[in-house]
């Protein structure tokens, strides 16, 4: 791979990685859903971008169902959900949004740490790969810890798989009946998450998880 070629692999890599934390700054869930819609396309373009640079025909088939199932299908499906249940509205966060960040550069800063002692003698692209990659999908889980929404809580396992795609696209690529069935089991997963928002906003006529609990007796106020 040429040094530009690497650069733009880096760069991309990177970028998969800034978009996590601009998931953890967002209040609102159609800012969030924005953001994860955004992580999803650049995750697409670093695999397309390391097809053509790695002459690695199959990564292009990851790139397209990153592009077609995460970056479009998906969201555009969570924005029916927000329109037809009417969520425009802030997400009282669990955690303050400057604990939330500085958790995540934590979470970062030891992921780099831990993946890079244990990847030497690996191609460099693949060691920062995979350092991206497991602070990516670390921090999905962090979004779902404090953002205590329902919604926000799918976009948060939405970012982890992000994550597991990059560290896949940095090694060598997982088969593609593996990266097709893991789309569509992110879209199953969104259809199933759809019916529960709905049987919750009849049952509840909320999605903070907090307000839930606490009316099914689980929490007091």
């Amino acid at each position: 791979m040429s040094p530009i070629a690497y650069d733009i692999a880096h760069l991309l890599g990177a970028l998969v990685l800034t978009l996590s934390f601009a998931l953890l700054y967002q209040r609102r869930v159609t800012g969030a859903i924005n953001a994860v819609a955004l992580q999803a396309a650049t995750l697409a373009a670093a695999a397309a971008w390391q097809a053509a640079a790695r002459d690695a025909g199959h990564l292009y088939a990851t790139a397209a169902i990153a592009l077609l199932f995460k970056a479009i299908g998906v969201p555009l499906m969570l924005h029916w959900l927000v329109r037809k249940l009417d969520l425009h509205r802030q997400v009282q966060p669990a955690l303050g949004i400057t604990w939330t960040m500085a958790l995540g550069v934590i979470v970062a800063a030891l992921s780099i740490l831990l993946v890079l002692p244990v990847t030497v003698g690996e191609a460099a692209l693949a060691r920062e790969d995979l350092a991206f990659a497991l602070a990516v999908a670390l921090i999905g889980p962090l979004l779902m810890i404090a953002r205590r929404n329902a919604v926000v809580q799918v976009i948060g396992f939405m970012s982890m798989e992000n994550g597991l795609i990059l560290a896949a696209v940095g090694v060598n690529g997982m088969p593609l009946v593996v990266e097709a069935s893991v789309a569509f089991s992110v879209m199953v997963a969104t259809l199933v998450f759809g019916v529960f928002f709905f049987h919750i906003r009849e049952r509840f006529d909320s999605f903070d998880v907090d307000t839930i609990e606490q009316q099914r007796g689980d929490r007091h106020p």
